[in-house]
């Protein structure tokens, strides 16, 4: 019995160790300790030695674990190890782990997020907001643009070249702005509250495109000709990638360029041949500078031996013969400029090839270093700044349409509806804050980027329908007074741009984030690669070795975090936030240990298993989402009046986690070993529901109620209380109503009749005359009906209003077809 209890010492020991991470060594030395206190106490004799001492040697010298136990390792990791293609490579190369390493190794450092700075804006950038970016908001007709012209007015075209609004990326020493990704995300998110044509429009200049590529990788002349003009906006840039085969599989471009020698003004010189077909391409149909991808060929070997050098991106002029381009495609109503551009054996000098002919066949490690950036803040930004227009928006208009007698905001279900949508655009927010900050620091976070790509994009769907079924017949009805349907319609567009949400989801989030932010799994990777033998095998003792010691430390965190609930675990707060930190580390701990597994059991074939790795992403995408959402909370001063909206974000992001985790567990195919997995991860079921109805309710209360807390919310988009700003006048006839409901009550109590909240300027008239108020109050009835009126109303039209510009342009094509006839 004694001896037994020893063991079990020795084993708890082993586990302690494990758990803080201790080396090999440190931990067999600790065990051997107790073994030695074990023989003092004349408990443990030489048997238990030869045990212990025969379990532990072969791994802790070197020599013997090399020769007899990691050989054998390697031999069966080079037969079970996925295959990996070249472009997979080039994107896992291409970019850097952040904080999203930390939240996969299981113990993530809090001190180390909460030492990462606070987004700023330096004053240059926030007189641009305050100055220019209000002002072409203000000069936006949503209604013009969508319905009746499909454009951008020219006057807005011209404010936006004249201002550099497609110069935010571009260095000063070349005319740009030179703005930080904070920046440009609180550029797009005030801009997307206003149009999504708008913030398109604006956004793609500063994304993957020429800009970006040039001032990275452009030769000098390239960059002394193209940036300069771009940043004037002399030149309107777009980049042709996607085409009819290759949509998120941008890989598989069948687009080609052969090397060849051709006549070229007068002489001749060696170029490229180029044929393409390309479709989707935002700003195409009015660019000058079109960014090309390519797969440049070389079958004369006029540049190298390599024959087949692959994906190319060159700068194509406009004006370049046999240049199809101009047509446009109509994206779900939402007209910004897009459409195709083709090609057929076109030639063009190689000096062409963004960064010369040293250049060639380097494309796609180009676009996935450029687009993992960019990806950070586009899409993402435009998904937060229109939740937070819609936010804010909705809230008001559930506070001042009533039926029923009440505010439709006061309704239960109304309620769920506006929870969502606020605690959405608080994640949402925080989400943008902290991943642009990590571009400023230099970061080409490609995992992050994928994380905030798709789940912003699908939590701003989410938000939109909410907002229209809290609009009813509002949010259907199109019209100059709808600020809701076109943004409805066009949220599918951000779903399918830069890579399918459903490809994200299922293939890069997880498959990216493993070989990424796993400590081990792409050392062994490359160990396993190498060709001298003694090199690969000290490489791969080292990785395969610490793989394994990350396994156990995770094991027993894992059990740790099931028995204890996370009680023990480390937080850097004492308050309300502290258990939302405890879980974050345990399920840390828990997505370790099933990748570790699923990596083992099966091997190869989960990158096959698309279901099974997508709901691992999900996992890590709520590690990433609810760090990020506590950061938000404490950049913001930690204050109580948030509070509704960080439990509803926090609990909703980790009851994701746990649902990600149940069917995970549900549905991973060897059924023993998912078993062990739950007793391990989950043996006691859920530990967070979803957030209480009293959560909800403070936060609807909060959207329908000025305070500071909903300023926040709300903060930087474009509410303005101006003419022609919809989103300004909701902000102002809520104050309105707020301020005439105690006017009205007492004209009711006056009557001694609980009266509708209607037609309250005839009210105003009859409490005048009986002096129940006086002329000041009088006149903010009216007005607040004023406002209750334009509010709840929707547009209509006469037929020939619907029709007339179908038929003009009908005409007009038919006229134009007679001349060129």
């Amino acid at each position: 019995m004694a001896e037994f209890i020893w063991f079990l010492l020795v084993v708890l020991t082993l586990a302690v160790a494990s758990y803080q991470r201790t080396t090999l060594v440190t931990a067999v030395s600790m065990g051997a300790g107790v073994m030695i206190l074990g023989t003092l106490f004349g408990d443990i004799g030489l048997f238990g030695w030869v045990i212990y001492l025969a379990l532990t040697l072969p791994f802790t010298l070197s020599n013997v674990r090399q020769s007899y136990i990691t050989k054998k390792l390697l031999s069966f990791y080079r037969k079970v190890m996925p295959e990996m293609s070249s472009t997979e490579q080039e994107a896992i190369d291409a970019g850097t782990v952040w904080w999203d390493g930390d939240i996969f190794s299981g113990k993530p450092d809090w001190d180390k997020l909460h030492r990462i700075q606070k987004g700023r804006l330096t004053p240059e950038e926030q007189a641009f907001l305050d100055g220019p970016v209000d002002q072409v908001c203000s000069m936006v007709d949503e209604w013009q643009i969508n319905h009746k012209d499909a454009d951008l007015p020219p006057e807005v075209w011209d404010y936006l070249k004249e201002h550099k609004f497609f110069a935010m990326i571009i260095k000063k020493e070349y005319g740009g702005l030179a703005f930080s990704a904070y920046a440009q995300s609180r550029v797009l998110q005030k801009l997307a509250g206003v149009s999504a044509v708008l913030s398109s429009t604006v956004g793609v200049p500063n994304s993957l495109g020429p800009g970006e590529l040039l001032q990275h990788y452009g030769t000098k002349e390239q960059q002394d000709h193209y940036l300069p003009r771009l940043a004037a906006g002399e030149e309107v840039p777009c980049f042709a990638l996607t085409g009819p085969e290759a949509g998120s599989d941008a890989g598989a471009i069948p687009d080609v360029g052969i090397v060849c020698k051709g006549d070229w003004n007068g002489e001749e010189v060696l170029g490229m041949r180029l044929t393409f077909n390309k479709r989707y391409i935002t700003l195409a149909p009015v660019a000058t500078v079109i960014g090309l991808a390519f797969k440049l060929q070389d079958p004369d070997g006029l540049l190298s031996e390599n024959k087949d050098p692959g994906i190319t991106c060159a700068l194509i002029p406009r004006d370049t013969k046999g240049l199809e381009i101009g047509r446009r495609h109509l994206p779900l109503n939402t007209p910004f400029q897009n459409g195709p551009i083709r090609g057929n054996d076109i030639f063009v000098p190689i000096d062409y090839i963004i960064g010369g002919p040293s250049m060639a066949g380097k494309g796609w490690r180009m676009l996935v270093e450029c687009l993992s950036v960019g990806r950070c803040i586009t899409l993402p930004s435009s998904a937060a700044g229109g939740a937070k227009s819609v936010a804010l928006a909705t809230g008001a208009y559930a506070r001042i349409r009533r039926q029923f007698r009440m505010p439709v905001g006061q309704m239960e279900g109304v309620e769920e509806m506006l929870a969502r949508i606020g605690g959405n655009a608080y994640l949402m927010d925080g989400v943008t804050r902290f991943s642009t900050v990590g571009v400023d620091l230099g970061e080409k976070p490609s995992v992050i980027s994928a994380i905030c790509k798709y789940h912003l994009t699908e939590k701003m769907r989410q938000v939109i329908n909410d907002a229209m079924d809290v609009h009813g017949g509002k949010g259907v009805m199109l019209g100059p007074n709808n600020y809701l349907g076109r943004g409805y319609q066009g949220v599918p567009v951000s779903i399918t741009v830069e890579g399918a949400n459903i490809l994200t989801r299922n293939m890069m989030i997880f498959g990216q984030g493993a070989m990424r932010c796993h400590p081990y799994v792409l050392q062994e990777i490359q160990a396993a690669s190498i060709e001298d033998k003694n090199e690969a095998l000290a490489a791969f003792d080292k990785a395969v070795f610490g793989h394994i010691g990350f396994a156990i430390a995770n094991t027993v965190r894992s059990i740790w975090f099931s028995l204890s609930n996370g009680a023990f675990s480390s937080a850097p707060f004492t308050d309300e936030t502290a258990r939302y930190y405890k879980l974050l580390q345990g399920y840390s701990a828990n997505l370790a240990l099933l990748t570790d597994v699923s990596m083992g059991v099966l091997g190869g074939d989960l990158k096959r298993r698309e279901r099974l790795s997508a709901r691992l992403g999900d996992i890590l995408s709520g590690l990433y989402m609810g760090s990020t959402t506590l950061k938000r909370f404490d950049e913001d001063g930690r204050l109580k009046e948030d509070l509704p909206l960080l439990h509803w974000a926090m609990q909703n992001t980790l009851h994701d986690i746990e649902t990600a985790i149940d069917d995970f567990l549900a549905n991973f195919p060897n059924r023993a070993i998912a078993g062990v997995m739950r007793v391990l991860v989950m043996p006691f079921g859920r530990r967070v529901g979803k957030p209480s109805d009293k959560t909800e309710h403070a936060i609807a209360k909060m959207l329908q109620t000025p305070s500071s807390a909903r300023s926040r919310l709300g903060y930087g988009q474009y509410l303005t209380r101006e003419e022609g700003n919809l989103f300004g006048d909701l902000e102002q006839t809520l104050d309105d109503v707020l301020a005439a409901e105690p006017i009205f009550e007492r004209i009711c109590k006056h009557k001694k009749a609980k009266l509708p909240f209607t037609r309250l300027d005839v009210l105003a008239d009859e409490a005048l005359a009986e002096d129940v108020i006086d002329s000041e109050e009088a006149e903010l009835l009216r007005k607040a009906e004023a406002g209750r009126l334009r509010t709840i109303n929707v547009d209509d039209f006469d037929h020939e209003e619907l029709v007339a510009k179908i038929n003009s342009q009908t005409e007009s094509k038919k006229k134009n077809d007679g001349k060129a006839a």
